[in-house]
Parts: structure tokens; C-alpha cells; sequence
């Protein structure tokens, strides 16, 4: 009798009984490649793909059985949505009331104590907030002298106020835009005329804002008893690393 695995490919009994162990125990791992293939799982062990396209601390994949419900909810699933907020807190309340019987046409007058409620969220059109000062320059009539009037206190001189550079600076760090995208992004939804050199300086200028306090964080760190570091792993595709 013949030891082999079963296989969505078999070795044929009048084959089989013709072979040796030595070549029963290649063409059943042959087969093994193919029905690998087949469901679709190429890596480079049973593939002509090379090692490099595998991640070398990839963890390989568990096997899943295909499940056999739909996607989506399934029935009897309890609803999730969103919750409505208080009528007093939406910023406009459009009553809407028939004017006439669906049925029969007559008139309709009054009111529901308790009409459907069906709330819309919506966007607010974004224009930029812009502040002029005027700074007037006066001569002295005693000796002549001109004085120009200083901006207040906490006003930059470049013409980012501080909110927009910080934005500037999360999209690029946090969210990690390039400069171009930045700028399309503050320009094309946020109507903030801005170019990618415009970014880089933000960027500098947050930098250096924000460097003593980063300093102060790295002198505390050989301190610290715990770090909360780890190794963070990584996903490629459908594979864990």
C-alpha cells in the first residue's frame, strides 16, 4: 500500500506500485508544490519567486477555511449608527410638514409631537482667516523723528499664523505628506495659498520652536525606568513580520 498524502493530485496505483521509496517521497512533495500553487500560496519556498521577496522574519500564514456566510451583517445583528444629537445643539432645524392627505388629497394642517428625525453632517465651506494690521508710521513734531508702530505681542512676522503651521507640520510628521501634497492640501481644500517651499520653512520654524522642549525629553530618557520600547512588528501584503 502506498503511504502517500492525500492530494487534490494523486499518484495513479499502476505508478505507484512501480516506484521507490526514494522516488515516491519526491513526486508526493512535488505534488505538495503544485496543490500549493494552485490555492494560490506562492512564497519562495514553493515558487520561482526569489528570497527577497519575502520579508526574512515573515511568520507564515495560518490556513483558513473559507467561511461559507456573506459578507457583510449577518441577520438578526444588532444595528449600529450614528446617534442623533440634541435638536438645540444642530446648527439649522428644517421643519417639513405635508401639505395633503397621500391617500384622499385633502388639506393637512398641525403639528407632529414627535416627527422623524434625520440629521445630515456636513462640512462648513473653509475660507482661510486673515488679519491685516495696519501699522502707521508718525513723525514727531518736536524733533522730526519717525516712529513705526510694533506688532502686538505673539504676532509672527512671516504671514503663517501659529495654528497653520502647526497643521502644516502634523501633515508632514504625523501623517507623513510630502511637501507637494501639503501644500496641494491647504491649498485645494483649505483655500490657503501654499507652495512647497512655503512648507519647508513652516516646517523649519516648528522645528526649532519645538526644540528645547525635545531636548528636555532626551535628557530624561536615560532616567526613565521604563522606556515602553519594543520590537514593533511589520506587515508586507498579507504577511506578519
Amino acid at each position: 500500500m502506498s503511504s502517500a498524502k492525500p492530494n487534490a493530485l494523486t499518484i495513479p496505483p499502476e505508478l505507484d506500485a512501480e516506484m521507490t521509496p526514494a522516488v515516491r517521497a519526491f513526486v508526493e512533495s512535488l505534488l505538495d508544490w503544485i496543490a500549493q500553487l494552485e490555492r494560490g500560496q506562492k512564497t519562495p519556498q514553493n515558487s520561482s519567486l526569489p528570497p527577497s521577496t519575502q520579508h526574512p522574519h515573515a511568520r507564515p500564514q495560518p490556513q483558513r477555511r473559507k467561511s461559507k456566510k456573506r459578507r457583510g451583517g449577518q441577520p438578526g445583528h444588532e444595528k449600529h449608527e450614528r446617534p442623533l444629537i440634541p435638536t438645540n445643539e444642530c446648527d439649522d432645524v428644517q421643519p417639513l410638514k405635508p401639505t395633503e392627505c397621500r391617500r384622499c388629497g385633502a388639506k393637512l394642517t398641525g403639528s407632529d409631537l414627535q416627527p422623524l428625525r434625520h440629521q445630515v453632517w456636513e462640512l462648513p465651506e473653509i475660507k482661510p482667516h486673515v488679519t491685516e494690521y495696519q501699522r502707521h508710521r508718525l513723525t514727531c513734531p518736536c524733533c522730526g523723528e519717525t516712529t513705526c508702530a510694533e506688532l502686538p505681542i505673539g504676532v509672527p512676522q512671516g504671514q503663517s499664523g501659529p495654528q497653520l503651521m502647526a497643521l502644516t507640520a502634523m501633515l508632514m510628521a504625523f501623517y507623513r505628506q510630502s511637501k507637494r501634497r501639503t501644500a496641494e492640501f491647504l491649498a485645494t481644500l483649505l483655500g490657503q495659498p501654499c507652495c512647497p517651499a512655503l512648507t519647508v520653512k513652516i516646517q523649519n520654524q516648528v522645528t526649532e520652536a519645538l526644540r528645547p522642549s525635545y531636548e528636555v525629553l532626551v535628557a530624561q530618557l536615560p532616567t526613565q525606568e521604563h522606556l515602553n520600547i519594543d520590537e514593533t512588528g511589520t506587515k508586507e501584503e498579507n504577511g506578519k513580520a
